[in-house]
């Protein structure tokens, strides 16, 4: 048994012996503490994802807690985290404030990533599934379904499509996640759909400036399981932001012609973020290429 295995070993008996107890999805499986020492890395790996996907949120042991967060902050910098400044995120060829990365949106370092979340926010239950929302909560731990079920509770009704919600990244890199819900198109996406879509990543950045961030990373907000045509969402993504950063400026730069003394320990001024455009596949990243005047033989 390699070091993962061992590690991962205590975590899943945990988890199982848990279920056994709140009842709820079951893989089906011996989990055993024989079984699970015979398992590989990789397919406890698989268990421990399935089973922090499907686990309700409720507070876990404090020790085991401990253990899952090393491991996964060990995960992550095993497979290699990437900064906003490194060579692989590259400038656009037209508008230095926006950028381009093709990566896992759970390895980047930067003040927020945006997570396609659904309206529950409380993430993606099916265990393994290969969406954003199921990644980042997976890589975060098990305390971002904590924080987002308490925000919920708080609100008390689903969340709306169009709005946005922040809370730590927790196990990330990235130092907060800001929550969207965007139009279920279906493919076809309406006038009312195109609206939300733009009021989804305008409420990110209006978050991400309330907050105080320098940077912030979105996904292809819509276009997975969504449905929303993925050349349109990202018209709709760089206009918008392009937009919303150009009267971002406009205020900044009135604020600075006030001809007020600045306070440095009391500068209310917004920052504007660096905005970065995360895409996955290789279509998604020929789209923003264009958009964003980036030559193709630069390598991502």
């Amino acid at each position: 048994m390699n070091q993962l295995a061992q590690r991962l070993t205590p975590l899943v008996r945990y988890l199982a012996d848990e279920r056994a107890h709140t009842g709820g999805w079951t893989p089906g499986i011996r989990t055993d503490e024989a079984a699970l020492s015979a398992m590989t890395a990789q397919d406890l790996w698989a268990l421990f994802r399935a089973f922090v996907n499907t686990r309700e949120p409720i507070e876990p042991d404090r020790g085991w807690l401990k253990d899952q967060d090393a491991l996964l902050h060990d995960i992550i910098a095993d497979w290699g985290i990437t900064a906003i400044d490194d060579a692989c995120v590259i400038p656009s060829a037209t508008d230095p404030r926006l950028r381009l990365w093709r990566g896992d949106i759970t390895a980047i370092r930067a003040d927020a990533i945006v997570n396609a979340a659904n309206s529950e926010m409380l993430g993606c239950w099916a265990p393994g599934h290969l969406c954003i929302d199921n990644a980042i909560h997976t890589f975060a731990g098990v305390e971002l379904r904590l924080e987002c079920a308490r925000i919920m509770r708080e609100q008390g009704t689903p969340e709306a499509p169009g709005r946005a919600k922040i809370t730590p990244g927790y196990n990330l890199p990235a130092a907060h996640v800001i929550h969207t819900v965007g139009p279920i198109a279906a493919g076809h996406p309406s006038d009312r759909d195109r609206k939300l879509l733009t009021s989804s990543y305008r409420s990110c950045l209006d978050l991400a400036v309330t907050h105080g961030l320098h940077s912030i990373v979105f996904c292809c907000i819509s276009t997975g399981v969504f449905g929303f045509p993925q050349q349109e969402a990202a018209e709709i993504a760089v206009r918008t932001v392009r937009a919303w950063l150009d009267r971002h400026a406009d205020t900044s730069a009135r604020a600075d012609q006030s001809g007020e003394p600045a306070d440095p320990d009391h500068d209310s001024t917004p920052t504007t973020p660096t905005v970065i455009f995360d895409v996955f596949g290789e279509a998604d990243e020929h789209i923003y290429r264009q958009l964003l005047g980036i030559p193709g033989n630069q390598a991502t």
